[in-house]
């Protein structure tokens, strides 16, 4: 008798935890979006009780989570502090990260103008020297990611810029990225006054870090370079 009223119990509370999403959309409604993969749903079924018995194996009430979607699953990772796969993906869309990396440039820039020693164009040039040095081991050549990811070790092959946004080419972040080196390089062929052998240098700094990034070259390795 204790075990049958603890069934019951158990069966009603289940009841009152799925009232508010039978009223909202059923269970057709749950079993549709989960179906579809826009979200989770349940299915609940009464199959006859001969027993007078509310236990699922008795033929009670029985809910069933049906399957949530593969992306939703994956990102459900229990015991991190992120919500995504790989938080490589999603850093340059963090919020104050464009603002951060603009103070950044402009910090180096005033370190370098308080050096007694170093002229205007020299100072600008090696700003953008330094800069685009740093993106391109920072973006094109550093593989892989320092957060424990469930992707069975994909992003081992890939730099960052192949990480980010999950491969999709012409998002924000990648335009912002491209944009600032061309920025800086007009500056500092401004401020050097188009000297030939700054512009020369300048040019070939820049080129170093807009050709990676180019969508044609996502995941290729010119003669098997930085492959493994």
């Amino acid at each position: 008798m204790a075990k049958n009223s603890w069934h019951r119990l158990l069966a009603a509370t289940t009841e009152l935890n799925i009232t508010g999403i039978d009223r909202a959309a059923g269970p057709a409604g749950g079993r549709a979006a989960a179906e579809h993969g826009t979200g989770w749903g349940w299915e609940r079924t009464r199959p006859g009780n001969p027993h007078g018995n509310s236990s699922p194996e008795h033929g009670g009430t029985r809910v069933q989570l049906l399957g949530l979607p593969s992306a939703t699953r994956a990102r459900m990772n229990v015991g991190t502090a992120h919500s995504e796969v790989n938080p490589n993906t999603r850093v340059m869309n963090s919020r104050g990260i464009w603002l951060s990396y603009v103070l950044g440039i402009g910090l180096l820039h005033v370190v370098l103008l308080s050096i007694p020693f170093f002229s205007v164009p020299v100072v600008w040039t090696l700003t953008n020297i330094i800069h685009n040095l740093s993106m391109y081991i920072f973006l094109h050549t550093v593989k892989g990611t320092p957060f424990e990811t469930p992707d069975q070790g994909k992003a081992r092959l890939l730099t960052h810029w192949e990480q980010m946004d999950y491969g999709v080419q012409f998002t924000a972040s990648r335009k912002f990225l491209t944009i600032m080196p061309i920025v800086l390089y007009f500056l500092t062929s401004f401020y050097t006054k188009y000297d030939r052998i700054h512009f020369v240098i300048n040019t070939i700094s820049l080129m170093s870090v807009l050709i990676p990034k180019l969508p044609q070259l996502h995941g290729v390795r010119i003669f098997g370079i930085n492959k493994y």
